[in-house]
C-alpha cells in the first residue's frame, strides 16, 4: 500500500488538495495521506547548497524542499510505501522551467522517495476555483459571476485577487485567513470529474496514476512531473 505525503505552499491550498484525495479517491487523512502546508513558495537552492539548512526565516516550501525530500526518502511507515506529492504555484514563473528545476533537485538528491509527483498550479490554486464559477456561486450565491467569466481557465490574471473581488472584497485588505476561509467553502463544490482548470485536471490525473501504480506494484523509481 502507499502512504502519500503532500507538500504545498500554504493553508489555503489544503482544502482543495484534501477534497481531491478524500472525495475523488476515497482516501482517509492521517491513515492514507498527510498534507504539509508551508509559509509560502520560496526559492530552490542552487546545486552547491542543495542540503544546506536554510537561513532563519527561509522556511518556505522550495527553500526546504531538498531537505524534506531527502528525509522523506529515509522515512518508513510499516506496511506502506511512501510517495510524495509536491504542489507549487506557478505564479509568474515559466512552468516548464519550474518543472525542470524541480526535477533537477530531485535527481541530485543522494536519498529521495522512490515515488515523487510534482504538480504546478497555473497560476495558483485559486485558479482552480475561479475556473468553476458554479462552484463559487454554490458557496457564495451573491458572488459576481461576470468577474469570473472574464478569464479563461488557468489564465495568469491574479486569481486570488479576482476571487476576492467577485466576493465583494478589496484584495488589498484581505488576509491569508480570508483565502483559507473561501477555499474551505468552495473546495467541496468543485467538479473533480470534469475540472475546467487544466492544472487541476493534471493534479487529479497524476494522483490517479500514482495510486494505480501502487496497486499494480509499478516500476520502482518512477517519477512523474508535469505542469
Amino acid at each position: 500500500m502507499r502512504f502519500i505525503e503532500v507538500l504545498c505552499e500554504g493553508t489555503s491550498d489544503v482544502p482543495a488538495v484534501r477534497e481531491v484525495l478524500t472525495r475523488k479517491f476515497n482516501l482517509v487523512e492521517d491513515q492514507d495521506f498527510r498534507i504539509h502546508p508551508h509559509r509560502g513558495k520560496g526559492r530552490l537552492p542552487p546545486s552547491a547548497q542543495l542540503l544546506r539548512v536554510p537561513d532563519p526565516g527561509r522556511d518556505q516550501l522550495l527553500d526546504l524542499l531538498p531537505i524534506k525530500l531527502k528525509n522523506m526518502g529515509q522515512q518508513t511507515v510499516p506496511g506502506f510505501e511512501i510517495a510524495v506529492v509536491v504542489l507549487v504555484d506557478a505564479d509568474d514563473d515559466d512552468c516548464r522551467v519550474l518543472k525542470q528545476d524541480l526535477l533537477r533537485v530531485y535527481h541530485e538528491l543522494p536519498t529521495k522517495p522512490t515515488r515523487c509527483l510534482f504538480r504546478i498550479a497555473v497560476e495558483e490554486t485559486e485558479s482552480w476555483f475561479i475556473a468553476q464559477p458554479d462552484a463559487v456561486r454554490a458557496a457564495y450565491p451573491t458572488a459576481d459571476r461576470a468577474i469570473l467569466d472574464r478569464f479563461r481557465p488557468d489564465a495568469v490574471c491574479g486569481a486570488w485577487e479576482r476571487r476576492a473581488e467577485c466576493l465583494g472584497h478589496d484584495p488589498n485588505v484581505c488576509t491569508g485567513g480570508d483565502k483559507t476561509e473561501w477555499a474551505v467553502a468552495i473546495a467541496p463544490r468543485l467538479d473533480l470529474d470534469r475540472p475546467r482548470s487544466p492544472s487541476l485536471a493534471a493534479f487529479v490525473a497524476g494522483v490517479s496514476r500514482l495510486l494505480e501504480q501502487g496497486e499494480a506494484g509499478g516500476r520502482p523509481g518512477g517519477t512523474s512531473a508535469r505542469s
